[in-house]
């Protein structure tokens, strides 16, 4: 039987190690390592002391909670893996060894909530929570019945009365690590505007069961957090690698990596990845603002293409709009490990609303998407339109176009004919077919210019790299769906736009963009672009994102 409780860790920096170094390890390291085993951990909070002026003088500053599904999972793998190497890192022990910490396992006994009481996790970062921690020892002899009695039939019903209690939960020294000494532990949850140290919460404490209660007591300590941080699988935390203080890390796995201002980047940024719901890892890029609030801009590529495919475009907006991030990712069938379920416009929409809950953006500003990714963000924007502002389509169709799956098998075949292979001996989509995709996809005019062959080159490269199994179960997604009917009922504002040279594209998309809600989309032909305006006409493009923005 799961026997849920928590686990809960004290920390206080030692003085060589930088405020800065210290949070980008516990944010964009330590943290989501654990939060990547949901099974194991449910949610990791941080916590910061607000009572170090008086009585928790010279207590430790800093405080994580992570609620376990079941205690005994802590003694076994994968979770014991975490604490040595290969996943734990050099910089893990080093920095560990600069912080004096406090760990501790807790099963939990009762958990009492307010009508008012909304999961942690739903919390909006820069909002607040506050958490009293109180701790007993009791007296040899000291009856934990007469304790629970007191918590159960007085002590919380009195402190449900203090205004902005919002829960109580109490817990006792796991059995998973037996103590001589137990330790009782309640975490008493507020808001942040409360009654803590009002004639209600006072009362609570001066009844005469408190004074028995108290008597039997050896020894009671007591201290006050306001929550600091949502941990979450996805390393998000662009704020302290803003700090010239940082170095760049790389994971031991190499799927993590930093960009912090010490390596002269513009704007620093977190290459990562998430684990969907069904077990695909999808990589992603974040960058611009370390505002956490910051309004966020996602980006979906086109088949065949990666998050680099932006990259002029996020320089140039960046550069003009550092009051943004924006967040880019690989499509799923990018590489051979795709998942096992069918690839459709509703399962790559799914992973972009995995994405902003993965980085705790509640409503991006604007997504942008191109060709496959314009029908993703047209289906993920008007099936959630909590989840954005507005949107871009740019070089598609809001459904799939008839006979369009035997212009595919028929590239899918040149590729299967070359046979390629990558380095790990993966099957992929090889240069013959990445020849032919971008020689289509480009206007012809643009190969007349020499400034423009290197950009061909580029792309032609993410192309031929793409996993050819990938590939194929991606590319069915284009060939059955119809997003017409929902695109019709939306009121999100809307963008289409084409490159002039796309061929019939322009007439689609000016036909969809009548269709679309109750007075149509806004309509843009990009001058001399092909299938990927914002490669083609990179000003134009910006230019358009920019006043989208305004209107």
């Amino acid at each position: 039987m799961a026997h849920e409780g928590i686990l809960y860790v004290t920390m206080a920096p030692k003085p060589s190690l930088s405020s800065a170094r210290f949070h980008d390890w516990y944010n964009n390291e330590h943290g989501p390592l654990r939060l990547r085993h949901p099974s194991i951990f449910r949610n990791g909070f941080r916590y910061r002391a607000t009572d170090l002026d008086d009585t928790g003088k010279g207590e430790h500053e800093w405080m994580a909670i992570y609620d376990v599904t079941d205690m005994k999972e802590l003694v076994k793998e994968p979770y014991t893996l975490l604490r040595q190497p290969p996943a734990e890192s050099q910089r893990e022990r080093d920095t560990k060894a600069q912080i004096n910490i406090s760990r501790k396992f807790f099963d939990l006994v009762k958990d009492w909530k307010s009508e008012k009481w909304t999961p942690l996790e739903t919390v909006k970062e820069g909002q607040n929570r506050v958490i009293v921690q109180v701790s007993f020892y009791l007296k040899p002899g000291g009856d934990p019945a007469e304790l629970a009695k007191w918590y159960t039939e007085e002590h919380v019903p009195m402190l449900s009365k203090v205004p902005g209690w919002l829960r109580s939960r109490r817990f006792v020294s796991s059995s998973i690590e037996p103590k001589d000494d137990i330790e009782y532990m309640a975490l008493h949850e507020y808001e942040p505007e409360n009654g803590l140290g009002g004639p209600e919460h006072k009362a609570a404490s001066a009844t005469d069961m408190t004074k028995k209660i108290y008597e039997m007591i050896k020894a009671r300590h007591r201290r006050v957090f306001g929550l600091y941080y949502t941990f979450g699988q996805a390393p998000r935390d662009l704020t302290s690698l803003s700090s010239p203080d940082v170095p760049a890390e790389t994971s031991t796995d190499g799927k993590t990596k930093s960009f912090p201002a010490s390596t002269g980047v513009a704007f620093p940024a977190i290459e990562s990845y998430i684990t969907t719901p069904d077990g695909v890892e999808i990589s992603y890029r974040l960058e611009g603002s370390w505002d956490q609030d910051a309004p966020l801009i996602l980006l979906s590529n086109a088949i065949l293409t990666e998050w680099g495919i932006w990259d002029n475009f996020v320089s140039t907006f960046l550069s003009k709009h550092s009051n943004y991030r924006i967040l880019r990712y690989n499509t799923r069938g990018r590489y051979a490990k795709h998942g096992t379920k069918p690839i459709n416009v509703d399962v790559l929409a799914g992973d972009i609303i995995s994405l902003l809950d993965a980085v705790r953006v509640p409503k991006a500003a604007l997504m942008i998407g191109v060709s496959l990714g314009g029908c993703t963000v047209l289906n993920a924007s008007i099936s959630n339109p909590q989840r954005v502002a507005r949107f871009i389509s740019c070089d598609t169709a809001s459904s799939a176009v008839p006979g369009n799956d035997k212009a595919w098998k028929e590239r899918i075949a040149i590729a299967e004919k070359q046979g390629a292979t990558n380095e790990a001996g993966e099957t992929i989509v090889g240069s013959e077919l990445a020849e032919l995709t971008v020689r289509r996809w480009f206007n012809p005019e643009s190969y007349k210019k020499s400034e423009f062959l290197p950009v061909a080159e580029k792309v032609k490269g993410m192309v031929e790299r793409w996993s050819l199994d990938g590939f194929k179960a991606c590319v069915q997604a284009l060939w059955v769906y119809d997003l017409k009917d929902k695109a019709a009922k939306s009121d999100l504002p809307c963008t289409y736009l084409a490159g002039e040279k796309d061929g019939a594209m322009p007439a689609t998309m000016e036909k969809m963009s009548k269709e679309y809600g109750k007075s149509g989309a806004q309509y843009v032909v990009l001058a001399g672009a092909g299938h990927l305006p914002m490669v083609e006409n990179e000003q134009g493009f910006l230019d358009e994102v920019e006043k989208f923005l305004k209107a």
